[in-house]
């Protein structure tokens, strides 16, 4: 009980927003300007992303400091479980308002069978064993459980919800459009490193300003941030994408998603000053999810490396994105 309640205790920290000005968080390309840190940072993302057959989409904001880098920060990618995180703070907003409960109790859904030749637009889903909605969000989050995200998209009404939650909170660029068993289902009907689908996607710009939204205290409650973050702090899945990136010790709250062809891992990373640094790192590509894990810690280890040097404005030095 003491280790969860220091666990909570951090991520309640992490979540915090900083005193003073905060960046401005949207989803929308908004014009901004790049210093000498952010160049080099991007051009080093760029040479990683390079060593990819597929397409690959990277997205960073010193949420503290206002930097930031993106590689295809507009080009849609497959969400796959990083989904997950808007169908959680969906939830946790409805529990603000009194709707639900975290000791509400509500049944997983569990995939049903189809006869050959009678697939439906939905896969079809029977209820399943009952549990309260924090431990369906633990499931769902820490160990990127179907069952378990389906019963809470269940409980919310559907996947609609979600995304008028994604609208009111002005995250342009991100959508949801199916069941997590319709998307296990149907996944490997489309080659993603070839083909940009839209349906269940977001693009790297549109993910950071859902995590910064979160950090930054505008789309949750401090309550419910608290537990979205501490909960994504205790992530089981892909040990070897942000985190194998980080310095041991490091604290990062994240989720990962995983499809055919398809890597991903989004988060916010605290770095030593005590800055928060949101990164996002969609992989979609032939080399299998190995490769790109890889891939994913090199891009996380550049950003950390490269957020935690001091900010300097003093070059002549501005160079715009």
């Amino acid at each position: 009980m003491k280790s969860r309640f220091t666990k909570l205790l951090a991520a309640a920290a992490l979540a915090l927003p900083a005193l003073g000005a905060t960046p401005a968080v949207q989803s929308r390309p908004p014009v901004t300007l790049q210093d000498q840190r952010d160049v080099i940072i991007q051009q080093q993302i760029a040479a990683i992303a390079s060593q990819s057959r597929g397409r690959i989409g990277v997205a960073a904001m010193d949420l503290d400091g206002g930097g930031q880098i993106f590689l295809n920060g507009d080009m849609p990618f497959p969400m796959a479980s990083t989904a997950k995180i808007a169908v959680a703070a969906t939830f946790l907003e409805g529990v603000e308002q009194g709707r639900f409960r975290l000791d509400q109790r509500f049944p997983m859904m569990l995939s049903v069978a189809e006869r050959a030749g009678a697939r439906s637009p939905i896969a079809p889903v029977r209820a399943g064993p009952v549990m309260t909605a924090q431990e369906l969000m633990e499931l769902m989050i820490t160990r990127s459980n179907n069952q378990a995200t389906d019963g809470i998209i269940a409980a919310i009404g559907g996947i609609a919800p979600v995304n008028q939650w994604l609208t009111r909170k002005g995250i342009v660029g991100q959508r949801l459009d199916h069941t997590m068993a319709t998307l296990v289902r149907d996944d490997g009907k489309v080659n993603p490193a070839t083909v940009i689908d839209t349906r269940t996607s977001s693009t790297p710009r549109a993910m950071l300003a859902l995590l910064a939204a979160i950090d930054r205290g505008g789309a949750l409650s401090p309550e419910s941030r608290a537990v979205l973050l501490d909960t994504m702090t205790r992530t089981s899945t892909g040990r070897n994408r942000i985190r194998a990136g980080l310095p041991e010790g490091t604290l990062v709250a994240h989720k990962t998603g995983t499809l055919a062809g398809v890597t991903d891992d989004v988060g916010i990373v605290r770095l030593p000053d005590g800055r928060h640094l949101a990164m996002v790192v969609f992989v979609a590509g032939p080399e299998g999810h190995g490769p790109h894990s890889a891939l994913i810690a090199q891009v996380a280890r550049v950003l950390y490396d490269g957020y935690s040097q001091p900010l300097g404005r003093s070059l002549q030095e501005v160079a715009r994105r």
